[in-house]
């Protein structure tokens, strides 16, 4: 059984398929107290809004008839039993499930198992101004693959070095798609674009939260 904060249906607001319909699965319990978070409600066992098996998650997907899902949190990958519900998943070839994790938690034994490539990991990556990055799993920058996304969570031009550092040293863009992901409030886009003109980070891609834009920031259930 997991505990669910809230399930919904709407447009990806980001990552791979930004704009199109979505299923969303958010799940409650985190292990990384990031300083910035905007969903921090998903932290607290008391706001969990329904308690669902991994077979009423997966026939709440089905009946919205939408082929994206997006697993996240929290963090999906500590929860217990999350390999029953990716089982169901990884047996539907209708539908392309991206798990978002924190970067914290290896995503080999995952990959090992579940080896379709309807699956594919956005893994964040931490960097100084969330307070977590030491806590961040290395190994993971060396497993993704060309279906998956490493997305660094930047909040001021210090991120932005340590992630381009990092882009480079791990010659990421030829392993996975990779974007550059603003903290809300703490840098404008505008400086983004100029350290990536600046640096000539080519297949680097500046993500944009939609639901952001379309919705109030602090909105949920969108």
């Amino acid at each position: 059984m997991f505990n669910i904060i809230e399930k919904f249906l709407s447009i990806d607001g980001e990552g791979p398929t930004s704009g199109e319909l979505a299923t969303f699965i958010r799940f409650q319990g985190c292990n990384l107290r990031c300083s910035w978070c905007d969903t921090t409600y998903s932290w607290e066992k008391e706001n969990t809004s329904e308690i669902l098996s991994a077979e009423e998650i997966y026939k709440y997907i089905k009946e919205n008839k939408v082929t994206n899902v997006t697993l996240t949190g929290g963090e999906p990958l500590i929860q217990k039993n999350i390999h029953e519900l990716l089982e169901l998943l990884n047996l539907d070839n209708k539908l392309k499930v991206h798990i978002e994790t924190n970067g914290s938690v290896n995503i080999g034994p995952f990959k090992k198992k579940f080896i379709k490539n309807n699956i594919s990991y956005i893994v964040d990556f931490k960097l100084l101004s969330s307070n977590m990055m030491d806590r961040m799993d290395l190994d993971n920058l060396n497993i993704v693959e060309m279906n998956d996304v490493y997305k660094f969570v930047v909040g001021g031009r210090e991120d932005l070095q340590i992630a381009y550092e990092i882009i480079c040293k791990y010659n990421l863009t030829s392993r996975c798609v990779v974007y550059l992901s603003p903290v809300s409030g703490n840098i404008e886009m505008q400086e983004i674009v100029e350290f990536m003109k600046d640096k000539n980070l080519n297949k680097v891609r500046l993500q944009v939260q939609l639901h952001k834009i379309i919705w109030d920031k602090n909105a949920r259930g969108v």
